[in-house]
């Protein structure tokens, strides 16, 4: 069954970033769909209890969907019990309940979701704070960078000076509905499960907040050049995407190896 182009999935570095999330709502979110659509086929008993599923990209392949959008998929089935992720091993099905016990789980956003969103409405903010932007507010960004510096020098991780930072872009626009959109996005941020379960794992690879990305927004409204803090703010939430793909895609990777190595021991012991 095929949902979207894989050119026109999550482009969340591509110039189409606002086709491709009106495409999204209109559609339905991607993901959900993929997720509902192999509940569907483990109640069908296609994947049997206890059966591996087939590699990512062979699911990629099969819905015609990008591999960020199937990990998204696998977490939801995974938050509601169908489906167990076995580091190293591959992804294996617990359990045959039908595509309705998704039902609570697919009201979550995906990481890859709202960081379009984002880099299509902050990006635009940006550019609007630094026409209103008082001095206040860029002293109280600088205090949200320095913040951000020394939670990243601490082992615990805490993301708490980075939602500051952005949420103070957005109040200095000075408009209701501009600061209403960008809370919003950070609480689906934050209270997403799918969301989470990803984020946690890029924080586990060793991610955090980019002080260099932040500066350079930060002195693009202190010079109060919207079209500067357009782009650095563009810049940063791409170089975000990037990673959030990087990260991910290295543990895929990371599990793949690890399953090699096991099934060459295993021959290695029998020759």
């Amino acid at each position: 069954m095929n949902y979207i182009s894989k050119d026109g999935d999550h482009g969340v570095t591509g110039g189409g970033a606002v086709q491709s999330a009106l495409e999204d709502v209109a559609s339905g979110r991607l993901y959900q769909k993929v997720a509902h659509e192999l509940a569907e086929r483990i109640s069908q008993g296609e994947y049997p209890v206890g059966t591996r599923l087939p590699a990512e990209r062979k699911l990629a392949e099969r819905f015609n969907v990008s591999r960020p959008t199937i990990r998204e998929a696998i977490i939801a089935l995974e938050l509601v019990g169908c489906v167990e992720v076995k580091s190293g091993s591959g992804v294996y099905v617990t359990s045959s309940g039908s595509s309705e016990a998704l039902a609570g789980a697919v009201l979550d956003v995906g990481a890859f979701e709202i960081l379009e969103a984002r880099l299509v409405f902050e990006s635009e903010i940006a550019a609007v704070a630094a026409k209103a932007i008082t001095d206040e507010e860029l002293e109280d960004l600088k205090v949200a960078l320095h913040s951000m510096e020394v939670e990243n020098a601490q082992d615990e991780v805490s993301e708490n000076a980075d939602e500051i930072f952005h949420n103070i872009i957005a109040k200095a626009t000075h408009n209701e509905a501009m600061i209403s959109v960008c809370k919003h996005l950070w609480s689906m941020r934050n209270q997403s499960n799918v969301s989470a379960s990803i984020l946690d794992k890029v924080r586990q690879a060793g991610s955090r907040p980019r002080i260099e990305e932040h500066r350079a927004i930060l002195d693009a409204l202190v010079a109060r050049d919207p079209e500067a803090a357009r782009a650095a703010m563009k810049e940063h939430l791409s170089r975000v995407a990037d990673q959030l793909l990087e990260s991910t895609e290295a543990q895929a990777i990371e599990e793949a190896k690890k399953s090699v190595s096991r099934e060459r021991e295993r021959f290695a012991m029998v020759r």
